[in-house]
């Protein structure tokens, strides 16, 4: 089954929206980016107007920013602790932005979207 990023043709009560137009070719969804823990790898594919979005398949390191000394750092990444979006991308290793991962300096919440631009930012903990 395809991916769309149409509303639902039901509405909340059950009842039935009638469409005012048909199905185009920009209603079609892309699967998720589903960010994993393992050696760095990008991809890029062309979006509207022409341009070219990077997404982050896989990172095993990240920019970490200490509020403290007001620095980044690259940092490696040991494992995944915690994920809003989903408890068992815990398990599978899978980071979304808000997922909290452990690194050599300590936990870091991850502030940028690794399925929509191709870098890892992070806030320490």
């Amino acid at each position: 089954m395809g991916l769309s990023s149409r509303r639902s043709t039901r509405k909340t009560t059950g009842g039935r929206y009638i469409d005012f137009r048909k199905k185009r070719l920009s209603d079609i969804a892309r699967p998720p980016t589903l960010t994993k823990l393992s050696k760095k790898s990008t991809s890029e594919f062309r979006i509207k107007a022409g341009r070219l979005k990077k997404i982050l398949l896989n990172t095993d390191v990240a920019n970490v920013y200490d509020p403290k000394t007001k620095k980044y750092q690259v940092v490696k990444i040991k494992t995944v602790v915690e994920n809003p979006a989903n408890r068992n991308f815990v398990r599978r290793n899978i980071i979304t932005r808000g997922t909290i991962l452990e690194t050599e300096i300590g936990k870091a919440k991850v502030t940028s979207r690794p399925g929509q631009v191709a870098t890892l930012n992070a806030v320490l903990i």
